[in-house]
């Protein structure tokens, strides 16, 4: 079996640091509790191991302040500016670990809503990353996850548009996203605010997915960045598979199959795509 492997498969920058802080707080921490706002990452195992050396997960829908005093750390996806302050306001220790680039568009949309410009949010509602997000406007925003959605607004040729991404939005949908708004508005500052790992790893996961047999994607079911290489994939390779850890695999997956691809999302440790792609080398 040819096994290709995407270089950019994995861990991206923000979520290693998001890990690694929580960790450290494990090896400092010898008095307080150790919290992480919400999963740290999406994938079971990886919380399961830290839920194992103590840390507790805290229930975004639940009042900071029904947790005993301790070390909360901020993930990835980063929060709203009000989650934050009731944080600091319940009396816990904050620990921030929002990833830079989310950071960006935090400062951006803050920035931009100031001076009155309509914000205009290419994501998933629902993503706690986007969530956040839509928390340091001053004011309501739209959040749109596609060209469909996006012409269903109404816009005034002169209002001031800022229009920002999910840092893992599918690039080419927010490419068209751009092309319209820029039809329809003359007044609109755009910011691509999609990360460079996150387009890199998409465009590699569909170049490999076009030259294979069968294509694996790995990662946790709640990741909204291994969906979208699911997505991509899926449209070039119809044998494209979804798995979290290699005991998800289906040997049925492989037959006739003579070349297999794998990539992985943001939030899926390097031994576990090691794990897949020595399983996939020796038992096929």
């Amino acid at each position: 079996m040819q096994v290709t492997v995407a270089k950019s498969a994995g861990f991206c920058f923000g979520v290693t640091k998001a890990v690694n802080q929580v960790y450290e707080q494990i090896q400092k921490q010898s008095k307080l509790p150790i919290y992480t706002y919400g999963p740290i990452i999406h994938n079971d195992l990886v919380v399961k191991d830290l839920e194992q050396k103590g840390v507790i997960v805290m229930d975004p829908g639940a009042p900071p302040k029904q947790y005993p005093l301790g070390v909360v750390i901020i993930r990835s996806h980063g929060v709203s500016q009000k989650v934050q302050q009731s944080l600091m306001d319940a009396g816990h220790q904050i620990v921030d670990a929002t990833c830079p680039f989310v950071k960006k568009i935090h400062q951006i949309v803050q920035e931009q809503s100031q001076k009155g410009a309509r914000i205009l949010i290419a994501g998933n509602p629902t993503h706690p990353e986007v969530e956040g997000i839509c928390g340091w406007s001053v004011h309501p925003v739209d959040v749109v996850e596609d060209l469909d959605q996006l012409q269903a607004l109404s816009f005034h040729p002169e209002q001031p548009v800022c229009m920002v991404a999910q840092t893992t939005f599918h690039h080419i949908k927010f490419e068209k996203m751009v092309d319209f708004i820029k039809q329809v508005c003359y007044n609109v500052n755009v910011v691509n605010t999609i990360c460079n790992a996150t387009q890199q790893r998409q465009t590699q996961a569909q170049e490999i997915a076009s030259q294979v047999d069968c294509m694996l994607v790995i990662g946790g079911r709640h990741s909204s960045n291994t969906q979208k290489l699911y997505e991509i994939c899926k449209n070039v390779c119809n044998k494209t598979y979804f798995l979290q850890t290699v005991a998800d695999i289906d040997p049925i997956w492989f037959e006739g199959t003579a070349s297999v691809g794998i990539t992985a999302g943001a939030s899926t440790p390097n031994n576990i795509i090691e794990e897949v792609q020595t399983h996939v080398r020796i038992e096929f």
